[in-house]
């Protein structure tokens, strides 16, 4: 792997959900764009070429501060796990998956017990025709993942039978569908992992409830620059609504210290700029007022706006301070999952919310240069390393050290807003 192969390696997470479908972790990903399929950047042994990459998002990137809370899982093969560059991955921020190409030797385990006893967390893949082979890893493990496309449901529910006795962690990896997702943890699965959480349903005939409707009117109002007191009448006929915007006013994230006392000094003091994107995060962190447990589709939302604004100061035709432009990539980012959020196809929608042409190319039919920038997002997202660097040809200005270095960024600000939205 030469220099210029390491700068076209991009970072990608997927989410880890627990058995209340709450983010638990990321599993770190690293796609080569160079690579005809885009598959993981593996490791050579005794190339460490791409062990460096990962170390560097832990260095370079700061990655253990974007996880915040939440372990990163990040494969390792031989060749990573007896080098010394395991140390730069800090104890309390990783998980380390043994790749099933590792053969488990005397000396390979006696490596898993040398860094489990140096506080490292270890997890593997069980390969259900040879649980028997792999059982001396499996006592090492803490965490097994069971990739459930490769096992048929009824030998499935016999598998995790099996495992059961272990007292391990036991991880669902491609879970692909709710479906899916249930089948597994009525199976008694700990973890989930995928993005199953965030697949459109479409539900014929459903309406949009009360404040859903009223949301997608504010933001409509705020788009197109209405008056305080058109904003106020909407708000006055949703308490739960104006509750929630008190409450996230005057939290910490709002960077206020002065006490909101009414309505309409919450408007006046948070501006519109500012009030816009909350009510975007609304959505998805819910309008009931009560506090709850973050949901992960608005990580997945905030996440996706977030680094959806940091590129786009790098796209064709972008100008410096450009802030119509960023709000807008922002908004691109947040509403591209209300199809999943709301159960309405993205065209039912966007006649609901009056927004810029922009921002409806870029949702509607991903054109231009937002719908460019989209579609790279949702390549990285996608373990996609071969259309992220396809994107990124589109967009010039965009290289992949860049997008990794956005992408942790996104993640640390996603993460401080999920603690102030709960």
């Amino acid at each position: 792997m030469t220099d210029n192969d390491l700068q076209e390696v991009f970072l990608g997470r997927q989410p880890i959900l627990d058995r209340n479908q709450q983010l638990f972790a990321y599993e770190l990903l690293f796609r080569s764009g160079s690579a005809e399929n885009g598959n993981f950047a593996s490791f050579v042994d005794g190339n460490q070429a791409t062990a460096t990459v990962i170390t560097n998002a832990f260095t370079e990137f700061s990655m253990a501060d974007a996880l915040g809370p939440y372990q990163g899982f990040i494969k390792v093969d031989h060749g990573l796990l007896f080098s010394d560059l395991i140390y730069a991955l800090p104890t309390h921020s990783v998980v380390l998956e043994i790749l099933e190409t590792v053969t488990p030797t005397i000396e390979m385990l006696t490596r898993c017990e040398q860094l489990r006893g140096e506080g490292y967390i270890l997890a593997i893949r069980e390969r259900p025709e040879s649980l028997d082979q792999s059982r001396p890893l499996l006592k090492l493990a803490e965490v097994i993942k069971v990739d459930i496309s490769r096992v048929d449901p009824t030998r499935l529910k016999q598998l995790a039978i099996n495992l059961k006795p272990l007292e391990k962690t036991i991880l669902a990896e491609k879970v692909e569908s709710n479906e899916q997702m249930q089948l597994c943890h009525d199976l008694g699965f700990d973890l989930f992992q995928g993005y199953y959480f965030a697949h459109p349903v479409v539900i014929k005939g459903k309406s949009l409830h009360t404040s859903e409707l009223s949301l997608l009117r504010l933001l409509g109002l705020l788009s197109q620059d209405a008056d305080h007191a058109e904003v106020e009448t909407v708000f006055k006929q949703e308490p739960m609504l104006t509750y929630n915007l008190l409450r996230l006013t005057n939290s910490v994230g709002a960077g206020m210290t002065t006490r909101i006392t009414s309505l309409r000094h919450a408007i006046t003091m948070l501006g519109r700029r500012q009030l816009l994107r909350w009510l975007q995060l609304l959505l998805y962190s819910g309008v009931s007022g009560s506090r709850q447990a973050v949901n992960p589709l608005l990580q997945l939302a905030a996440t996706r706006g977030r680094l959806m604004e940091l590129l786009v100061v790098r796209t064709p035709g972008a100008k410096a301070g450009d802030q119509n432009l960023i709000d807008q990539a922002y908004m691109v980012g947040i509403l591209s999952l209300m199809p999943t959020l709301v159960g309405h196809n993205m065209s039912e929608i966007l006649t609901q919310l009056p927004v810029a042409q922009p921002v409806l190319d870029a949702l509607g039919s991903r054109n231009g240069a937002l719908g460019d920038l989209l579609s790279l997002v949702e390549a990285l997202e996608e373990e996609d390393g071969a259309h992220a660097a396809r994107m990124m040809q589109r967009l010039p200005g965009i290289d992949a050290k860049y997008a990794n270095s956005c992408l942790t960024n996104a993640l640390g600000w996603a993460n401080n807003l999920a603690r102030e939205c709960s």
